[in-house]
Order: C-alpha cells, then structure tokens, then sequence
C-alpha cells in the first residue's frame, strides 16, 4: 500500500502529461500544482481499501467543515428510496405516486402523474417538463414546490428518456415523507448518519415544509468519503449492511444515459464505462466509488461556478478515469 505522500507524488506525475504544464511537472511532488491547474478545486480525498491515501483542501471550508453538495442531493435520496423500501414503507420501485402519496398531487396536476412510479421519478425518466435550467428560478419562487413540478407538461414517455429535473427528486423526497412518515432530514440521520457516524445538518425546505429533495444538501468532505465507501462497498460500512445490496446492484445497473455527459444513470447514480459509480453536484462536487479498483473519492469544488462536461468537471473525469485509476 502506497504512503500517502507516495500516491500523492504517484497521482501528480501522471497529471503531469494532460493536466500540468512541462514546468509545473517539476514539482509534481507538490499539491500546489493540483490546485493551480484546477482553480474551481477546493479539496479532495481518496481512499483505497482501507487507508485514506489523500486528503488535502486547497480552498475553501476545509475537509472538516461541510459543503454544499448540490445535486449530489440525488443520489442522497436515491439510497433512502431503497431503504424505505427495504422497510416496507413503499411497495417496491413499481409502486406509483398516487398509491404512495396521493396527497402532493394537486387537483389540476398534469394527467398520468399519479401513475408514474417510484422508478420513474428515481431514473429521472418522469416525463415531466424540467424544472432545472431556465425553468429553477419560477419553481423556487412558486408557493408550493411540488405542485408546480407536477403541473408540468408532459414532454415524454414515463419510463422513456431522462429528463434531468431537480424538481422530479424533490417529488421523490416528498413522497419518501409522506410513505414514511419522516421528513428526509430524519431518514438521512437515522438512514445514514448515525450508521455512518456523520452529521447531517437540516438544510433548505420547500413552503410546505418538504426539504429540498435534489438540492443543497451539506456534507463535509470526510462524511462525502463515507458515503462513497458505502457505495464501494455494496451497502456496507464497518462490516455493516446499511443500505441493502439488492438496492445497491438496482442502482448500478444503467436505466437511461445522460444527454449532457453521456454518462449511463441508474437509480440516482451516474455510471462511467470504467466502472465508477458518481454522484455529480453542480460546480464539480463528487461523491464516486470504484468497487474494482477498491477506490472511494470525494471532490468538493467551487458550489457557485459551473463545471460542464466540456470543462471543469470534465477535468475532473480525466482525473477520475486517468491518475486515480492508473496509480498503484
């Protein structure tokens, strides 16, 4: 196993070619160089097997203070789908809206969204207008979040193509409220938090009192890297099932592909063709997990400058695909 100034100067000499000009690869052994080359970078951890071999904060709250996640949120709530299933508070992922929480639909909702499913809504494949994009601001600004998500049109086939809409998992996370009778602050404690031995602080809420189901979520980079180990691990963490494996299997299995990053989806988790499992927050926060190559990563970055496909968090890909997996 590898020291972690060892991987540390492993990683950046292989950074050195694609990401590090000639005269910073010189120094490669030096951390700096990461960070001047990602300027969005605020800090990052790895951890393989059982050694963090790589923790450090270039910028911003530390690794012991939290980040907003942004919509690594989903993924968040992907995992308590599964556990309320495992609970028996949802039937399964055939179970539809109308049976689990008939009562966020509003009278004058778009016809057929009673009968989208929880599989539906976890794959982003609900059909419904986004509510991301051009269309956030009217939402947040409505007086009731749901609503307006399921009084968007339907622009395509339940179950068919993904539809990236932050609003479609806060739907997701009212239900989740609703059939569990908890709200998604108590299901991430009691879900995650305490099996996991992190903090989760509550955060926003609709003006229903939902919390926000696909946004803003604050984690520090040390609980990020727990999670990412759970998800590494096939549900388990210090020798216990946390989440349940046939929902951890459910959710690596690709369900639709992303438009933007080409990137397959499965129950709220990016998958990337060399086996990472991603969750992917605006601005290039990640939560990833290799159970191959035994690696869990957590990346928080700048939560108020974009991170595109095209560039920083395809930076972050190549560092992902490339150094992390290429390092001894």
């Amino acid at each position: 196993m590898l020291s972690r100034r060892a991987f540390s100067t492993a990683l950046l000499t292989t950074l050195a070619a694609p990401l590090v000009s000639p005269a910073a690869a010189q120094t490669a052994s030096d951390m700096g160089s990461l960070a001047g080359e990602l300027p969005q970078l605020h800090a990052i951890m790895v951890q393989r097997g059982e050694d963090i071999v790589l923790a450090e904060a270039f910028r911003g709250p530390g690794l012991d203070r939290v980040a907003n996640i942004k919509s690594c949120s989903k993924s968040i709530v992907a995992l308590l789908a599964g556990s309320a299933i495992s609970q028996g508070a949802i039937a399964g992922v055939d179970a539809t809206l109308g049976a689990v929480a008939p009562s966020i639909i509003p009278s004058d909702a778009t016809p057929g969204v009673a009968d989208l499913t929880i599989e539906d809504l976890v794959t982003l494949r609900a059909g419904l207008e986004g509510t991301s994009g051009g269309n956030y601001g009217a939402w947040v600004n409505s007086g009731n979040w749901v609503a307006f998500a399921l009084r968007r049109p339907m622009v395509a086939r339940p179950g068919g193509r993904m539809i990236y809409s932050t609003g479609t998992t806060h739907i997701l996370g009212a239900a989740l409220a609703v059939a569990t009778g908890d709200s998604l602050l108590e299901q991430a404690r009691a879900v995650l938090g305490r099996p996991l031995g992190i903090e989760i602080p509550a955060w926003t809420r609709d003006p229903q009192g939902f919390y926000f189901g696909g946004n803003e979520m604050a984690l520090t980079p040390r609980a990020m890297l727990r999670i990412a180990v759970l998800l590494r691990d096939g549900g388990r963490f210090e020798g216990r099932q946390v989440v349940s494996t046939d929902w951890i299997r459910a959710s690596v299995r690709p369900s639709t592909r992303s438009p933007w990053s080409g990137l397959d989806y499965g129950y709220g988790w990016f998958l990337s063709e060399s086996g990472f499992i991603i969750a992917r927050g605006y601005g290039g926060q990640i939560i990833a997990a290799h159970p191959e190559r035994d690696l869990a990563v957590a990346i928080t970055s700048d939560p108020n400058a974009p991170a595109r496909s095209d560039g920083h968090f395809g930076r972050l890909m190549e560092l992902l695909e490339g150094p992390l997996l290429a390092a001894p």
